[in-house]
């Protein structure tokens, strides 16, 4: 990531010039861990696809590790971070900063809706209040202010920084995650897939969704049967591997580019290590089988299966601090808004333990609403 790209000519001239409102691509900070040659080549595959200025990639040096201390994101992640946008006076002029794979994804503490432990990328979206001098503890979450709001987001409304991350399980899907995001329309359905025999708080989100949407666009599973082999799928929610019905990792379905999915499942985010084929999904009550730490659902499995976006759970975040489906599809289907600002409205919490993946610039092309 060495001579300037395309777009830095551009960069300069609009660093004199009024920004446009909204999410757009001068608006963005990709953090790259130099450390990470997966790191260096997801940045520099994003650069080139957005047509980006390298002005606008805060490179960092730390561990490849996926877990870390927090004394390790303080000094190699965030510090690094604010002196960057400190030094170009960006902190109004970024809306959303885009971290890699190989950057770390987690930082260990203690449990609980009190709790210390934290994704990397939504302690990235307070760094805004930092910047500002506001203390940020590390003690449970943060209210999100961008949580529900049906506006496009801007700097002159909301205290925050949008953050999403490109990974998957190999740079190739890192790339084809990329690849879909510029081939995004606003076409199919949203499955929806209930946990059968609950009645429980997930489920209604789960119908509030189907009823906030064309009834042509939704396909809604209330029964004991699991959705799978559906063709031409632009969303999708469900419990994952919480739902006991559901302990393959293939759902077979047939993913649009440009699909977003959420799972209701503690720790889908927790890694993006590949575990082996043979692998499958079990529950905590029935003797699991883990991998990195947990017999769940992971979404790296959607990342490769051909979604577009996805959330995830680096820890237990209790069920309240998840996504809202009902929230992120109109945002997304009708509302046109991009990926970053979808779900980052469907979630209630900042500096918890969330994490989106994908580009945050990705939007739906045409109608079909």
């Amino acid at each position: 990531m060495g001579k300037p790209a395309a777009g830095g000519a551009a960069w300069c001239l609009l660093l004199s010039a009024a920004l446009a409102p909204g999410l757009t691509p001068e608006r963005l900070l990709v953090i790259v861990n130099e450390a990470s040659a997966a790191s260096r080549a997801a940045g520099e595959r994003y650069v080139k696809a957005r047509s980006l200025s390298y002005a606008q990639v805060c490179r960092i040096r730390t561990t490849e590790a996926e877990e870390i201390s927090w004394e390790t994101y303080e000094k190699e992640i965030a510090a690094p971070v604010r002196e960057y946008i400190t030094q170009r006076k960006w902190r109004e002029r970024i809306l959303s900063l885009v971290t890699t794979q190989g950057v770390p994804l987690k930082i260990r503490g203690t449990s609980g809706n009190q709790g210390t432990s934290s994704s990397v990328d939504s302690e990235l979206t307070a760094v805004y209040r930092e910047l500002a001098g506001e203390p940020v503890p590390r003690e449970g979450p943060l209210a999100n202010p961008y949580f529900q709001k049906q506006t496009p987001f801007d700097r002159d409304s909301y205290s925050m920084y949008l953050v999403t991350r490109l990974a998957g399980y190999t740079p190739a899907d890192v790339a084809a995650l990329i690849n879909r995001a510029a081939r995004a329309r606003n076409t199919g359905v949203v499955a929806l897939d209930q946990r059968s025999g609950e009645l429980d708080e997930g489920n209604l989100w789960l119908r509030q969704a189907a009823s906030r949407l064309p009834p042509q666009r939704v396909r809604l599973e209330p029964a004991a049967a699991v959705l799978r082999g559906l063709r031409n799928v632009i969303g999708y929610a469900s419990w994952g591997s919480n739902d006991p019905n559901q302990r393959r990792r293939e759902l077979d379905f047939e993913w649009l580019p440009g699909a977003v999915a959420v799972q209701f499942v503690s720790t889908d985010g927790r890694t993006f290590r590949e575990p082996p084929a043979a692998w499958r999904l079990t529950s905590w009550l029935a003797r699991p089988t883990p991998w990195e730490g947990s017999p769940q659902s992971l979404a790296g499995d959607l990342i490769r299966q051909g979604v577009t976006g996805a959330s995830g759970h680096v820890y237990e975040p209790l069920l309240i601090y998840a996504p809202r489906p009902q929230i992120l599809f109109p945002a997304y289907l009708m509302d046109g808004r991009t990926l970053a600002e979808s779900y980052w409205s469907a979630i209630p919490a900042i500096s918890w333990m969330n994490i989106v993946v994908g580009d945050p610039l990705c939007r739906l092309a045409g109608e079909g609403r």
